[in-house]
């Protein structure tokens, strides 16, 4: 789920199924999947915003879209998905924006998504081109793996951050 603060609509946009099936993995856990569960992300388990993906316990490789919303929400979910350590963390590609370049950095891959990605409404609906593009930070191996499969196919990739 990419949490976007839209027109009044929802706060709820679906990552569309193209960009795991160029990533290719199946992951342990969505810590911040939609209401109903995630539809299209491959995950073995999922927790949603009822349930709090920030005060449960991670597991595995994870995929995270965390909420786009305010700076602070971003560091709160980017220093959790850090501190576990393991999995692909989908972020605005917002590269002045202190938030990122505090992160970035630490990250094992970045996959620099070509062209933007439209998300999906809670309706099955697609999103207009966003504002800003969007990057996959990768941690661990699985991880990282997954985003050099996906390169030259949902944009290009950078080793060891940026």
């Amino acid at each position: 789920m990419a949490a976007y603060e839209a027109a009044g609509v929802t706060d709820e946009w679906h990552t569309p199924k193209y960009i795991f099936t160029a990533l290719d993995v199946l992951f342990d856990l969505d810590p911040a999947a939609p209401t109903g569960g995630p539809r299209y992300a491959p995950v073995r388990s999922w927790i949603t915003k009822d349930e709090d993906g920030l005060a449960t316990p991670w597991k595995g490789c994870v995929w995270l879209n965390p909420p786009f919303g305010h700076q602070k929400q971003k560091r709160m979910w980017l220093s959790k998905f850090f501190q576990h350590g393991d999995g692909i963390v989908l972020v605005p590609d917002r590269t002045s924006a202190p938030w990122f370049q505090e992160y970035a950095p630490r990250a094992h891959r970045i996959l620099w998504v070509s062209p933007k990605i439209k998300f999906e409404r809670e309706n099955g609906s697609v999103g207009g081109s966003p504002g800003t593009g969007t990057a996959l930070l990768a941690l661990g191996d699985r991880a990282s793996d997954a985003l050099e499969w996906a390169d030259g196919v949902l944009g290009f990739v950078t080793k060891g951050g940026i």
